[in-house]
């Protein structure tokens, strides 16, 4: 009787449990429902510790996934676990490879996440954001070996320790007002104001609209709460917030707003849970006098008040709204809508159509002054997570339902990541703004990035020097474009010059110097995507002595011409090219090793070798004169050959009896010199008279 009794003590208890994770579920499932996802987490992840898998399979199926779903929506990696336990317990839907598909997209692991993508395709073959998916983690690693021009990098200004900020608009066409999204702790006389509850959605402190000004150095200031918004709320907040309690709800969200060009006019989002009601997202306008916001009036879209409205964008000429909203009608998930203004009420609102929503997300809309629209989105091929998106208009593909055209594109790197990256505004019509992004944030938190466009810039630099290295100062380059660019630049002291280039032109550079040859060459900035310098040097002969051609190569005890040596030949050919009314004469020289006869007649052999082969490549005869000089005139060093070769002294003649001096290895270089193919000017006036 006694073991009875313990026995149905156990089996009591068992049910209590049993029963009190039930009501536990049912709980965190109504604030799932609601939008309270840190709430409903934490619930959840105390149940799933406590669920029998073997005896309550489908319920530790049912708690895994909606663990992941808020985790996924908190950026909480622990999103990927808890899809692959409810994959483990059989999950029912098959939307739960497509979530745990995304989850790890956003930890960057790609192989794991095309698996995941392409299990959800064999139940769903059509579905647009699993192809998308499955595109993005098999292109992904080569998106990233070319960014785009753009430069990326924290805008310090803006943070603030243990806070998030984001979605930053600039006010109307100020570049130097901005307001953005943000929930650092406010300061009361240099004190932190006491905080409320953590938000049930988030589990962050609750997000205000912040304002901030730039100032006569550049820097961003002033960042403090919108004048006007928040005084009356403010007052009666209470450190509570559970709408599914029925106490009142704690002060209203805001954030994620815009303005119409003047900067007069804010419409922003809008989101106050009370009384175990969810209110949703509403858009709200304000405007601004004496220095201070109005009172914000609720701008309503639609008839149906359960419809969620937020993330507003305004066009240029403030006769278009763009916004978010799960209306029933659209693709899946938030789309993006708009509604037109006719000066009395704004029109039944319009989904932006399929070019631009998928059953993913679209959220954070901004349209700029030339329309433009850039959004964010987690179903259109991306890096993971949120990414940007920019949409321009495409007459060759309307929409059936919005009657627009759009042709979409991602931004790519550096603006998008596998982490989440969204709300971008641009500075009127530079290319510069912010955007935001939690890249990098072990604990999901958003920071204001800063971007620009660097203008692109193509530059063309180096050296005029002589054969030797020296620089000539007195040196000029000439620089000619088909784009009718004409200039005429004097080199620096020491030799050295840089001139900038135009986009998408041909030149033509000229090095000239008085008493030396000129030198063309010839360069192009065609079809350049990203700021580019060239480096051209120009070496320039003289005029009044002898140039060795050091490339100059024959056949062993022979004249024919290596093909080594058709680098320095093809060079020849361009100096007479570059300079038509010269003549020179061409001569070759050998050592003092063996015959005298015989050395002339090979060194003249050689002379005409090259000649030859001048001439066959377009250089007239009559301005070529071939000399074999032989061992008659050995070379006579200079400071450069000096400088290079240490035991020969400067104004050294290399002799037979000077090389017989040496030891064996400096004979062989002085011989080696002394092997030598020469051109001398013999006129400047050829063809000229």
């Amino acid at each position: 009787m006694k073991s009875y009794n313990v026995y149905i003590f156990v089996l009591l208890a068992a049910l209590l449990c049993s029963c009190s994770i039930q009501q536990r579920v049912k709980k965190a499932d109504k604030k799932y429902e609601i939008g309270e996802y840190y709430d409903a987490v934490q619930i959840y992840k105390q149940c799933n510790k406590r669920i029998n898998a073997k005896k309550q399979r489908e319920l530790k199926a049912h708690v895994s996934f909606r663990q992941g779903e808020c985790c996924r929506i908190l950026n909480d990696t622990k999103a990927v676990s808890a899809y692959a336990a409810a994959i483990k317990y059989k999950y029912p839907d098959s939307i739960v490879y497509l979530r745990h598909a995304e989850a790890l997209m956003y930890q960057g692991k790609y192989k794991d996440a095309e698996k995941s993508f392409t299990t959800y395709l064999e139940s769903h073959p059509d579905d647009y954001h699993a192809q998308a998916g499955v595109y993005a983690c098999q292109k992904v690693g080569e998106w990233k070996t070319v960014p785009s021009r753009y430069k990326v990098q924290v805008a310090k200004d803006f943070a603030a320790k243990r806070s998030s900020s984001f979605a930053p608009a600039f006010i109307g066409d100020n570049p130097d007002a901005l307001m953005f999204t943000t929930n650092r702790q406010e300061r009361t006389k240099g004190k932190q104001k006491k905080t409320v509850r953590p938000s049930p959605v988030t589990g962050q402190q609750l997000f205000k609209l912040y304002s901030a000004r730039k100032n006569a150095s550049g820097r961003w200031e002033d960042i403090e709460p919108a004048e006007g918004l928040y005084g009356e709320q403010a007052s009666g907040a209470k450190a509570e917030n559970d709408s599914t309690s029925n106490s009142k709800a704690a002060p209203a969200e805001m954030g994620v707003c815009c303005f119409s060009r003047d900067g007069k006019t804010m419409y922003f989002t809008y989101s106050r849970p009370v009384n175990g009601q969810d209110l949703g997202a509403r858009i709200y306008t304000s405007t601004r006098a004496s220095g201070e916001w109005s009172e914000p009036q609720e701008l309503v879209l639609f008839k149906d008040s359960s419809i969620t409205v937020g993330h507003p964008a305004l066009n240029a000429t403030g006769d278009t709204l763009y916004f978010v909203s799960d209306a029933p009608g659209g693709y899946g998930g938030k789309d993006i809508w708009f509604a037109e203004y006719d000066g009395t009420e704004w029109s039944m609102p319009i989904n932006l159509g399929k070019q631009i929503n998928t059953s993913g997300e679209e959220l954070y809309p901004t349209i700029r002054n030339n329309g433009t629209l850039y959004f964010a989105s987690t179903g259109h091929p991306g890096y993971g997570g949120l990414d940007i998106f920019k949409a321009e208009r495409d007459t060759t593909a309307v929409d059936s339902i919005s009657g627009l055209g759009w042709a979409v594109y991602n931004m790519g790197a550096p603006f998008n990541t596998n982490g989440d990256d969204f709300g971008i505004t641009f500075a009127g019509n530079e290319e510069q703004g912010f955007f935001s992004s939690n890249r990098g944030q072990r604990k999901g938190l958003d920071l204001l990035y800063s971007f620009i466009l660097p203008e692109m810039e193509f530059i063309v630099e180096g050296t005029v020097a002589d054969n030797n290295g020296e620089p000539i100062a007195d040196a000029s380059i000439r620089l000619v474009g088909n784009n009718g660019t004409n200039t005429k630049l004097q080199v620096r002291r020491d030799g050295t010059y840089k001139i900038k280039l135009q986009r998408d032109t041909k030149y033509v550079m000229l090095g000239t110097a008085r008493g030396y040859l000129n030198q063309k060459q010839e360069l192009n900035t065609l079809g350049l995507k990203d700021s580019k310098t060239y480096t051209q040097d120009f070496t320039l002969s003289p005029i009044s002595k002898p140039v060795t051609m050091d490339n100059i190569f024959y056949e062993f005890g022979k004249w024919d011409l290596t093909p080594a040596s058709e680098t320095g030949l093809a060079s020849l050919v361009k100096l007479l090219s570059d300079n038509p009314n010269i003549t020179i004469e061409l001569s070759a020289h050998t050592d003092y090793i063996g015959n005298d006869a015989a050395n002339k007649e090979l060194s003249a052999k050689r002379a005409q070798s090259v000649v030859n082969y001048l001439i066959s490549h377009g250089i007239e005869r009559e301005r070529l004169t071939p000399v074999g000089y032989g061992e008659e005139k050995p070379v006579v060093a200079d400071a450069a050959l000096h400088q290079k070769y240490k035991f020969i002294p400067a104004d050294q003649e290399l002799t037979e009896e000077f090389i017989s001096s040496l030891n064996s290895d400096q004979q062989d270089i002085c011989n080696q010199i002394n092997r030598r193919t020469e051109f001398k000017v013999l006129r400047t006036t050829y063809k000229l008279y």
